[in-house]
């Protein structure tokens, strides 16, 4: 089969993988099969590292009748993704040590690897900040307050530098609150023509240059969740220029649809920050291209059929780990926008590296954690058949192009589509 890795070198040229004892063993052409379960990669089919989510939602504990730690990753496992970063708005809510242990011990037998982003604030309020050393040693892979920004500045600036030196990453909801409150759509044409109150674009962008600011004062990194505005694109793209440590991603609904699909009023495409105009997103395509952005995350946000049924009422969130592969091929790799491999780099690659992880790679004595996919096979997302717990599929309906055939992590094909 083809293979995709970045990081080893490898750009679509034939050859094997073999996979022993959960670490890549070799990877060339004629590798020796005797004893081994084949995966037959035939023709267009190509293999590359599995890839790595920074940025979900497992809703485990105190959520799961929309997801859990299993069913988030068995959903994980048949979108190609081996590696997860869970981000702590759960019940409670990932900011004690005891929280985070859970987490990680629930998840040794699931078919993903997981790891926590732990709260910043107690509660994700904004009161006291939490003992992020003592998180730190309970495995935290990342703090966040993500499903809301930390509002007090001070707390903000203080995490990043406790983070900067724990040697831990500190990704950040932008938004600020006062402007968003109330709205459920961007505020532009489409929200003025339902008669909804709207969510400004400013709302994002000033979050991203407080954030910013931050890291440029003090000198420490921070990396930019979820990104959908020129203007937020803008200032992370100024501030890289000028040496500023901050590092951005953005999800594949960003760079594929904008308000426009929201004029059927269908919750199943609400999320925060909202889909925005069709100038921003080419410009969120555009700093995928120039590396302004390093990441193409999901913001995997599942929630009940019931809780998604009205449109003024429902939660924010879209669920997506199942499509993100197929998303990224049909809209930037098909239209010639990205190559493949600068695919596989943002969705595994970049990601792993960003958060510090051995993963991203199929380089010898690596993780055995790979996705076998048809960059070209045609598929309708049909909600009922996908393999979370939720069904508010952002591309419900939509005909895609490219699928995950067989997903294996720690050495074990944890998903296959049909025999290869």
């Amino acid at each position: 089969m083809r293979i995709y890795d970045p990081a080893g070198g490898w750009d679509g040229r034939v050859g094997d993988v073999l996979l022993e004892d959960g670490l890549v063993r070799a990877v060339g052409c004629g590798l020796p099969a005797e004893g081994a379960q084949v995966l037959e990669g035939e023709g267009r089919l190509c293999a590359a590292p599995g890839l790595v989510d920074m940025h979900v939602h497992l809703r485990d504990p105190g959520f799961t009748e929309k997801e859990d730690v299993f069913t988030g990753c068995r959903a994980a496992a048949a979108g190609g993704v081996t590696s997860l970063l869970c981000m702590p708005n759960t019940k409670p809510a990932a900011d004690t040590p005891e929280t985070v242990r859970h987490i990680l011990e629930k998840a040794e037998q699931a078919d993903a690897r997981v790891y926590v982003a732990a709260a910043i604030t107690r509660g994700l309020g904004e009161g006291e900040l939490c003992d992020l050393e003592a998180l730190r040693a309970a495995g935290a892979a990342a703090f966040s307050n993500d499903g809301r920004p930390v509002v007090n500045s001070a707390h903000m600036a203080r995490a990043m530098a406790e983070a900067a030196r724990l040697g831990v990453p500190v990704v950040s909801h932008c938004e600020d609150l006062y402007l968003s409150q109330g709205g459920l759509m961007n505020e532009g044409a489409v929200s003025r023509a339902l008669g909804v109150k709207g969510v400004p674009a400013a709302a994002e962008d000033c979050g991203t240059a407080r954030e910013i600011a931050l890291a440029a004062a003090y000198g420490v990194p921070v990396h930019i969740c979820h990104v959908s505005t020129r203007t937020s694109v803008a200032l992370i793209r100024d501030a890289r220029r000028r040496g500023v440590q901050v590092t951005g991603e953005t999800a594949p609904h960003y760079f594929a649809l904008t308000e426009e699909d929201l004029r059927t009023k269908d919750a199943d495409k609400r999320m925060s920050p909202p889909l925005r105009t069709e100038e921003d997103r080419l410009a969120v395509i555009e700093a995928l291209r120039d590396g302004t952005l390093q990441a193409i995350a999901t913001d995997h946000a599942p929630h009940t059929p019931e809780e998604k049924a009205c449109f003024e009422t429902a939660p924010n969130g879209s669920i997506g780990m199942e499509t993100s592969l197929a998303a990224s091929l049909t809209y930037l790799v098909k239209p010639g926008l990205l190559s493949l491999s600068q695919l596989i780099r943002l969705m595994s690659t970049a990601p792993a590296g960003l958060l510090g992880l051995h993963a991203g790679t199929l380089a010898q004595g690596s993780p055995a954690d790979a996705v076998v996919f048809d960059p070209e096979e045609e598929w309708t997302v049909d909600p009922a058949r996908l393999h979370g717990k939720s069904r508010n599929a952002v591309f419900k309906g939509r005909r895609l192009t490219g699928r995950v055939l067989a997903t294996v992590c720690r050495g074990e094909v944890v998903y296959q589509a049909r025999p290869l």
